[in-house]
């Protein structure tokens, strides 16, 4: 028998708290113009009084938020060097900004391959300079909504996963928060949970 194709995932899911969506974002495919993978490490972010938001210092991701509905991407240039890939959750119980830390690659790999300039799969997305380089999501694609079309599309979870929560890394703000969703035991999480990580409650599986 057929199983029947696995649902995107729509506005409302992103109309909840930014805590809630980074976990269950945990085990979710993230289609992107061919290319998809399954997504191990998400980490949240709030929009107000967090100061390793963006907006808690650049006017300009105020106005995004302001300006945009929720489950739209927020792609910035980091350091000048890597494009990051963001969804924002809002009109929930608080408005946040989820990145997307990396993916465990399952469709597209050979034009992953070639834009990564390496053979190695658990290199391909592990970590969200690399996801977008190996997606092709560039400044493009800032302010691209997520919750329409088929190209760019999250679906629902693809597996039941084991999450680990762990603290953010890569900020020098607010790094004490445990905002940092992982599956437990992937090989293709950016930075492997630290000793101070917490977790272990199993997501449902989706299809």
């Amino acid at each position: 028998m057929t199983m029947p194709a696995r649902a995107f995932l729509g506005r409302s899911f992103f109309q909840n708290h930014p805590l809630v969506c980074a976990r269950e974002l945990i085990g979710a495919e993230l289609v992107w113009n061919g290319c998809a993978g399954i997504v191990v490490e998400t980490e949240a972010y709030g929009v107000y009084n967090d100061e390793a938001c963006h907006t808690f210092s650049r006017p300009s991701a105020r106005a995004f938020v302001e300006k945009h509905a929720a489950g739209t991407a927020y792609v910035y240039l980091n350091y000048g060097v890597h494009w990051l890939l963001n969804v924002l959750v809002k009109d929930g119980p608080e408005d946040g900004i989820i990145l997307i830390r990396a993916l465990e690659p399952t469709r597209g790999m050979e034009l992953m391959r070639k834009r990564r300039e390496t053979q190695e799969r658990g290199a391909l997305c592990s970590g969200p300079g690399k996801l977008t380089q190996a997606l092709g999501i560039t400044g493009a694609d800032h302010e691209r909504d997520l919750c329409s079309g088929k190209r760019s599309r999250f679906r629902m979870r693809a597996r039941l996963v084991d999450l680990v929560t762990d603290t953010r890394i890569g900020i020098s703000r607010a790094a004490h928060l445990p905002w940092r969703f992982l599956e437990r035991d992937s090989l293709y999480v950016s930075v492997k949970p630290r000793g101070a990580a917490v977790s272990g409650t199993k997501g449902d599986a989706r299809t």
